[in-house]
């Protein structure tokens, strides 16, 4: 800027005081035409409207950071108002502070409204991002806070005593919220997380199992399938095993046990029973219904079907509907069931007193 200063100087005051007034505003309307508009067009070649967002909100700042950069040719060391004879003190308490003020003020009303746009942006992006407002008013505490210091120090206002106070107060209502505080950096944990959101099913560890209905900044709202709304602190839920049955995808795969009978054929009752999932219209086409041998029981050979159901909420009622028709078709076959027998024995004998009965039991488990 040396050279600026210069040439200035040379100039008669009044006439250096001009020039910098129309430099100023000269490259305003520079920095309002030629690189707004640039930017903007820079912005229009991208699929991402969030350049668009920040272009608009920084034009303003940018158009009065141009039109007051004068003022700061005016203020310095060997710059115009010295030919005037206005002293440093004057010109910093009528000039360079109230300045800097208007360009922290300005700046600080663009960088929360970016991000009160954007948020206001991905709201409608899907349901995940219905807990975005909280981070919008976070943002928009830390500016108001920031700017007010760097005002501050601007005027030359000690902050010390404020930030200690502020500090107490902080560590006061810390202690008083510890709960609050708890839950609400536990929700911004699982929002980054992505563990759940809006429209998930999910099982907790406690075994609580429902569709997340409402994730606020203290706490998560499930919807059992009895229609009832159960709200666990998102302290809790950052801390608990939570199994989100509606991720990666929204299909379920079910597992219906099935016993049948030694001595049955298992080809004809692996394809019966495969033919009832295939029927069954709450099960999915692909992947296809299987059947798979897990085991020789006590008294049956143990079976499970597997299958998938298009969203878990169907899985209860898949399993309803499945077990009714494997039921209905094997009863057709004639295949047997198996069930739990208990065969009880009376042996004669000496009667024992404390029993009390006729002989001993003998209990045999089929």
């Amino acid at each position: 800027m040396n050279p600026v200063t210069s040439a200035l100087n040379a100039l008669p005051p009044t006439v250096g005081l001009a020039a910098i007034v129309v430099g100023s505003l000269f490259a305003a309307i520079v920095v309002e035409r030629v690189v707004v508009r640039l930017l903007r067009r820079l912005g229009r070649s991208t699929e991402n409207g969030f350049d668009d967002i920040v272009v608009d909100e920084l034009r303003l700042p940018l158009v009065v950071t141009a039109a007051l950069g004068g003022v700061f040719l005016l203020t310095g060391d060997g710059g115009v108002l010295d030919a005037l004879a206005v002293d440093a003190a004057t010109r910093d308490a009528l000039l360079s502070r109230p300045t800097l003020t208007v360009l922290v003020l300005v700046w600080a009303w663009a960088l929360n409204a970016i991000v009160n746009r954007a948020v206001d942006s991905v709201k409608d992006a899907g349901p995940r991002f219905d807990f975005a407002p909280v981070f919008s008013n976070v943002w928009t505490l830390v500016v108001i806070v920031a700017a007010a210091v760097a005002i501050l120090s601007i005027w030359r206002i000690d902050v010390t005593p404020l930030l200690a106070g502020a500090g107490i107060v902080g560590i006061t209502v810390g202690f008083a919220a510890k709960d609050t505080v708890a839950n609400f950096f536990g929700g911004i944990a699982l929002y980054f997380d992505d563990t759940y959101k809006i429209g998930d099913f999910v099982v907790l560890d406690s075994g609580e199992k429902g569709t997340v209905v409402k994730v606020g900044v203290r706490s998560t709202t499930l919807q059992t399938r009895d229609e009832v709304l159960v709200t666990v602190p998102n302290a809790v839920l950052n801390a608990a095993k939570i199994v989100n049955e509606s991720a990666p995808g929204r299909r379920k795969r079910i597992r219906v046990p099935v016993g049948v009978a030694y001595g049955t054929d298992i080809d004809a009752f692996e394809a019966a029973v495969v033919a009832v999932a295939e029927a069954e219209t709450l099960v999915l086409d692909s992947p296809k219904p299987r059947m798979r041998f897990r085991s020789f029981g006590a008294s049956a050979l143990e079976y499970e079907l597997l299958c998938w159901v298009r969203s878990p909420v169907r899985g209860s009622k898949a399993t309803h509907e499945l077990n009714r028709g494997i039921y209905h078709r094997l009863t057709e076959m004639g295949v047997e069931i198996p069930f739990r027998q208990v065969d009880v024995t009376l042996v004669d004998g000496d009667p024992d007193p404390d029993v009390g009965g006729v002989g001993h039991p003998s209990v045999s488990d089929d």
